[in-house]
C-alpha cells in the first residue's frame, strides 16, 4: 500500500489516492461532511469559505451560509449522512467523529434515540468505516448541565472518545469529568494548542490525562514541550487546512506540522470542518506534499499513525 501512496502523491492522482486507506481522527460530525452532498440536497450552492479571523468570524460565515439550509431532524441527519459519505468516498477506513451533547435536543433528548439514529445512519451509508463516536464538551456549557447530560451519553456504552472544546483555559474545569470518562475507558481528548500557548498543552495533557490532543500546533513553540509530548506518546491530531483558514497559520509551506514531526510527536492528518473548508484528508496530504513540506515516505508513515484503531480491533 505505500507503493500505491507514493506513486498517488507522485502523479497527483486523486482518484487513486481516495483508494488507499487512512483515518479521520478529527472531524466535527454535523459540519464534517461532504459539501456536494449538502448543496445537491439543498438544492443551494455553498461559496468558498474566505480566510477567517478566527473562530467567531467562520461561525458567523457557517450561520448566514449553511446553518439556514439545515432544519430539524431530518437536516441534522443529512449533516450526519454527508459525512460518511465523505468518509467513504475519500478512503477513510477509521473514522473518529464528534457529536455535541446539546444535539440530542434533535431526538426529544433522548440519548437512546440519537445513538439508534447514529447506527442505522452507519450502517447504511458506510458500515465498512471502523466508526469512533465520540462525546464532544463545549467549556461554554454548565458543568452541571454536562454532568447531567454525559451521564446519559455514557451510559449507552456506544460512545469511545470524548473531546473538550472552547476555551482552552478551562481545562482544570473538566478533571472530574475527564476521570469519569477515563473510567469508562474513552480515548480522551481536547482542544487545545489552536489557540493557546505550547505551555497550556502540557497542562492539559497532565489536568485530563488526555491520550490525544486535537491540534496542539502550539507545541511548536517550545522546544521542552514538543520533547515531553514526545517522551509521552502523546498523539496530535492536526488539520492544516484549517488552521490556515482560521489564520492561525500563514501556508502549508509554514505549517508547524513539519516540526512536531521532526521533533519525534506522532501527527496524524484530518478534517476538521470539511463542510466549511472542503478539503479532504488525501488533499491534505497533497496540499503538504506539493508544498514541499513532507517526501511521500514521511506521508505515508503519517497516514498509517491514523489506522493504528484498525490494528487494535483485529
Amino acid at each position: 500500500m505505500k507503493e500505491k501512496f507514493i506513486k498517488a502523491l507522485e502523479s497527483n492522482n486523486l482518484g487513486e489516492m481516495r483508494k488507499i486507506p487512512k483515518g479521520d481522527l478529527h472531524n466535527h460530525s454535523s459540519i464534517g461532511g461532504n459539501k456536494r452532498y449538502i448543496e445537491e440536497w439543498a438544492g443551494v450552492s455553498i461559496p468558498k469559505p474566505p480566510n477567517f479571523k478566527g473562530l467567531d468570524d467562520m461561525q458567523q460565515w457557517y450561520r448566514q451560509n449553511i446553518k439556514l439550509l439545515i432544519k430539524g431532524t431530518l437536516g441534522y441527519e443529512k449533516l450526519i449522512e454527508a459525512a460518511f459519505v465523505q468518509a467513504k468516498m475519500d478512503g477513510v477506513k477509521v473514522l473518529n467523529m464528534s457529536f455535541g451533547i446539546g444535539e440530542v435536543v434533535w431526538y426529544d433528548n433522548s440519548v437512546d434515540n440519537m445513538v439508534q439514529a447514529l447506527k442505522r445512519i452507519h450502517q447504511s451509508f458506510a458500515p465498512e468505516v471502523l466508526f469512533i463516536p465520540e462525546i464532544a464538551l463545549s467549556s461554554f456549557t454548565p458543568i452541571d448541565e454536562i454532568n447531567k447530560k454525559l451521564n446519559q451519553f455514557l451510559g449507552q456504552n456506544y460512545f469511545k472518545s470524548i473531546d473538550m472544546y472552547g476555551d482552552e483555559f478551562a481545562v482544570p474545569t473538566f478533571k472530574k469529568i475527564f476521570r469519569k470518562a477515563k473510567e469508562k475507558g474513552l480515548i480522551l481528548k481536547a482542544h487545545v494548542g489552536e489557540f493557546g500557548t505550547a505551555e497550556l498543552i502540557r497542562e492539559a495533557v497532565e489536568e485530563l490525562e488526555l491520550d490525544q490532543v486535537q491540534h496542539g500546533i502550539a507545541a511548536a513553540n517550545s522546544q521542552s514541550v514538543m520533547r515531553w509530548l514526545c517522551d509521552n506518546k502523546i498523539q496530535l491530531n492536526v488539520c492544516p487546512t484549517s488552521n490556515i483558514l482560521l489564520s492561525r497559520v500563514e501556508s502549508y509551506k509554514v505549517h508547524p506540522i513539519r516540526k512536531l514531526y521532526d521533533n519525534g510527536i506522532k501527527v496524524t492528518i484530518n478534517t476538521d470542518d470539511m463542510l466549511i473548508f472542503d478539503q479532504s484528508v488525501s488533499q491534505e496530504f497533497f496540499n503538504l506534499y506539493n508544498a514541499g513540506l513532507f517526501n511521500g515516505n514521511e506521508l505515508n508513515e503519517i497516514r498509517e499513525n491514523s489506522l493504528n484503531l484498525i490494528r487494535e480491533n483485529r
